[in-house]
């Protein structure tokens, strides 16, 4: 998978390192100086491109016809609106994320401007407090514009029936895949011999519905 992402800030480079470890193919745009420094310290220098992320020109030079997804993530909504429908009607980008500052702005980053999903750290941050108060263990990170999937953390429990058991035995919803496994600062793409340790933090994909189930699986037990 081809990625471009466009905001070089922690954020933009948090996801570069991500998606790096998973093999993906990756650029990141920022023109500020210190940032592009910082960049080249922690990413390989040919992954970093310098120019403005709403630059149909930028944006060309990094293969962005090839590009499988991109995502705007700079601290500027105008910049990630206008980089965010420049991709999807410029250049035909299958999938657009965009990165909601302001939550009063959100209802600019809707299909009609290009954008497939529209991340609201407020709205975000509502929902972790949420599905804190429902679950003890499982987080929902982003519920998806269509259906009733969404990406979900949880975190495995010390008591939980999933611990020191590899994911091959364990009963994993039919509708619910396993993303990521967050160890400490390692991070782990989850196979059928990946061990589940306590502590572990389980970034995942499914329905809503799976949601019992799987906090079932990995959170404390239920009284």
């Amino acid at each position: 998978m081809k990625v471009i992402i466009i905001g070089g800030g922690k954020t933009g480079s948090y996801i570069a390192e991500l998606l790096l470890k998973s093999n993906c193919t990756v650029k990141i745009i920022d023109n500020r100086e210190t940032v592009l420094d910082r960049l080249r310290n922690e990413h390989p220098a040919d992954i970093i491109i310098a120019g403005s992320g709403s630059d149909p020109s930028v944006l060309e030079a990094c293969g962005i016809m090839d590009a499988d997804a991109v995502a705007a993530v700079t601290g500027s909504d105008e910049i990630n609106l206008v980089a965010s429908t420049i991709a999807k009607y410029e250049f035909n980008v299958p999938r657009v994320i965009a990165r909601v500052n302001n939550p009063k702005n959100a209802w600019l980053f809707s299909h009609e401007m290009g954008v497939d999903v529209g991340l609201n750290q407020a709205d975000l941050m509502a929902r972790l407090v949420v599905e804190e108060m429902d679950f003890k263990n499982i987080f929902t990170l982003l519920a998806l514009d269509h259906g009733d999937y969404s990406i979900f953390q949880v975190m495995v429990d010390k008591n939980a029936q999933a611990v020191n058991r590899t994911i091959k035995q364990l009963s994993i919803p039919h509708d619910t895949v396993l993303i990521t496994v967050f160890r400490g600062g390692e991070v782990i793409i989850p196979r059928g011999d990946t061990e589940i340790i306590t502590g572990d933090k389980i970034l995942a994909f499914g329905n809503v519905s799976s949601h019992d189930a799987v906090n079932r699986l990995f959170g404390a037990p239920q009284a």
